[in-house]
C-alpha cells in the first residue's frame, strides 16, 4: 500500500539466529580414539600369542621377523670394516688340528671343558637327577606304610661336588640313639630305602656325619668329632648291608657341629643329620673337594 504521497514503503527482513550450546569440535578425538582401540587390539592379540603358543613357535615367530644375517652384514656399521661385518665369536679359517674348533679371537684346545653351553647342560642335567632321586626315594617310603612319614627327613639338594642327600633329625625323630653310634629302627628302615636307591647309581659316594652344639654331660670323655665319624660308619655299614658296594665310598667324614643347618640355632635337632653325597664331574675324578682338617683339640662339647 502507498503513503498519501505515493511512495511505496521498504520491505521487513526478519533475521533469525540459532544458537548452538558447546559448539562443534571436530572429528579430531576420532582419529586419536581409534589410534587407542588398535593398540589395545594388538596389545590383547599380543598376549593370547604368548598364551597360546609354545617355545618353540615364539621363537619361530621371532626368528621370522628378525633380520636375516645377510642382511645385517651389508648394512650394519662395520661391514667394510677389519672383519668384514663378522663377528669375533664366528668360526675361524685358521689351519687348526683335526677335530678342533676355534674363533675370530681364541681356539680353543681340543680336550678342552666349560662353557655356558656346557654348563647349562650340565645344570639341566643334575635338576633332571635330582627330581628323579627325590620322586624314586618318596616312591619308597610311602609304599612302606611304617616309614611314609620319614619323608619329610629327606632332603634331595645340589652341592658343589654333584647331588647331596641329607637325612635329618627333628622333634619326633632320630636316627640314632642318644649320645650313641646305634641306629634306630625306623633309621635302618630309611637306610634300606636309601640302599635301594643309590646301590645302581654309578657315582662315588661321601657319607658325611653332623651333630648339634649341645653340650656332653659332666664326666663323658667322649666329643662331636668321634660321634659323628662313629656315625658316618654306622651309615656306611648299614648302606653296604642294604646292597651298596663297597668300591662306591670314597670318603667317610665327621664334622662334628662345624657344618649346621639351622645357623641361626646350633641346638636345633635338624642339626643332626647324615649327609650322603654323591660325586659328579670333577668331584669324582678327585674324590670330592679338599676340606679343611678340624681343630687339633676340640672342646667337648654335646649332640645327640
Amino acid at each position: 500500500m502507498a503513503d498519501a504521497g505515493g511512495a511505496i514503503p521498504a520491505p521487513i527482513i526478519v533475521r533469525k539466529v540459532t544458537i548452538i550450546e558447546g559448539g562443534h569440535h571436530g572429528g579430531a578425538w576420532k582419529v586419536a580414539y581409534a589410534d587407542f582401540v588398535t593398540a589395545m587390539m594388538a596389545f590383547f592379540l599380543l598376549l593370547w600369542l604368548l598364551g597360546a603358543t609354545e617355545e618353540k613357535q615364539r621363537k619361530g615367530i621371532a626368528d621370522y621377523f628378525a633380520p636375516t644375517l645377510v642382511k645385517m652384514r651389508q648394512e650394519s656399521a662395520g661391514a667394510d670394516g677389519l672383519l668384514g661385518g663378522s663377528s669375533l665369536t664366528d668360526p675361524d679359517n685358521y689351519p687348526n688340528r683335526q677335530g678342533q674348533t676355534g674363533t675370530q679371537s681364541i681356539t680353543i684346545p681340543r680336550a678342552a671343558t666349560g662353557g655356558p653351553m656346557e654348563a647349562s647342560g650340565r645344570g639341566e642335567e643334575q635338576a633332571k637327577k635330582l627330581k628323579e632321586l627325590q620322586e624314586k626315594i618318596e616312591k619308597k617310603l610311602v609304599q612302606r606304610r611304617q616309614l611314609k612319614r620319614l619323608a619329610r627327613q629327606v632332603r634331595v639338594m645340589r652341592a658343589p661336588e654333584g647331588i647331596r642327600i641329607d637325612l635329618m633329625d627333628d622333634a619326633d625323630f632320630s636316627m640314632f640313639e642318644l649320645g650313641t653310634t646305634i641306629l634306630t629302627k625306623e633309621a635302618r628302615g630309611l637306610l634300606e630305602v636309601m640302599s635301594e636307591t643309590l646301590k645302581d647309581e654309578n657315582a662315588p659316594l661321601i657319607v658325611r656325619g653332623h651333630t648339634d652344639s649341645l653340650p656332653w654331660r659332666g664326666g663323658v670323655k667322649t666329643n662331636n668329632w668321634s660321634l659323628s665319624a662313629g656315625r658316618a660308619e654306622a651309615t656306611r655299614q648299614a648302606l653296604v648291608l642294604g646292597g651298596v658296594t663297597q668300591n662306591r665310598f670314597a670318603r667317610i667324614e665327621g664334622v662334628a657341629d662345624t657344618e649346621p643347618l639351622v645357623t641361626d640355632d646350633p641346638a636345633d635337632p635338624r642339626n643332626r643329620r647324615i649327609s650322603l653325597l654323591l660325586l659328579e664331574g670333577r668331584g669324582a675324578v678327585s674324590g670330592g673337594a679338599g676340606r679343611t682338617p678340624p681343630p687339633p683339640q676340640e672342646k667337648a662339647k654335646g649332640g645327640k
